[in-house]
């Protein structure tokens, strides 16, 4: 599904839509929800600094494993630049945490979610990860001591490191207590790394 708005077109995965229908299914249309608003709230913040400098996306795809913005200046950015967008993204989930848990602290109980929801994607996407923010920053700051390549390879070793041990502890953990949710994470993100296409930011 493509559309444009602001100037900017967006893509969205008809895979993404199918997952939206078998929750619906499930019955836990309401827990996807609260991620996508998380999810929305990360990439806003990601744009929010992007358009502070003055850079606009030329395309945002939407997919099951990724969401790209696509944008031609990112590598004639200052690498201060391209830090403060990368991390924005982490630091808006975390902004919208505290007010969120504070306010279910106080007894209103329907917040829970969407505070759970930003800290998970807050914290999940601060990961050590090559497709995800973690990852990217690490690579950022290391590339002016390293250099590209070697930062490259750093980035990459600690990917491999800390995605192999995550999914082989998923499979224990699926075998012993049937919870599979730590093998998703380490699924979703060896996809991650597949359709991002080993590109740093």
């Amino acid at each position: 599904m493509k559309f444009k708005l602001a100037g900017t077109r967006f893509e969205v995965s008809y895979t993404l839509l199918c997952l939206g229908a078998i929750c619906v299914i499930l019955g836990i249309f309401e827990s996807f929800l609260w991620c996508a608003a998380a999810i929305a709230v990360h990439e806003l913040g990601h744009l929010s600094v992007m358009i502070c400098y003055g850079y606009f996306p030329e395309r945002i795809k939407i997919a099951l494993f990724s969401i790209d913005i696509i944008d031609s200046e990112r590598q004639r950015r200052r690498v201060r630049e391209n830090l403060l967008i990368i991390f924005f993204g982490p630091f808006a989930n975390f902004i919208c945490f505290l007010p969120s848990y504070l306010l279910y602290l106080k007894g209103i109980d329907c917040v829970l979610p969407f505070a759970a929801a930003n800290a998970s994607v807050g914290l999940f996407n601060l990961l050590p990860v090559m497709s995800l923010d973690g990852g990217q920053l690490a690579y950022l700051l290391m590339s002016g001591r390293l250099g590209q390549d070697r930062a490259e390879k750093a980035v990459d070793a600690l990917t491999f490191a800390f995605i192999f041990p995550l999914a082989a502890l998923g499979f224990w953990l699926m075998l012993k207590s049937k919870n599979v949710s730590l093998l998703f994470v380490s699924v979703y993100l060896a996809f991650s790394l597949i359709f991002k296409g080993n590109r740093y930011y």
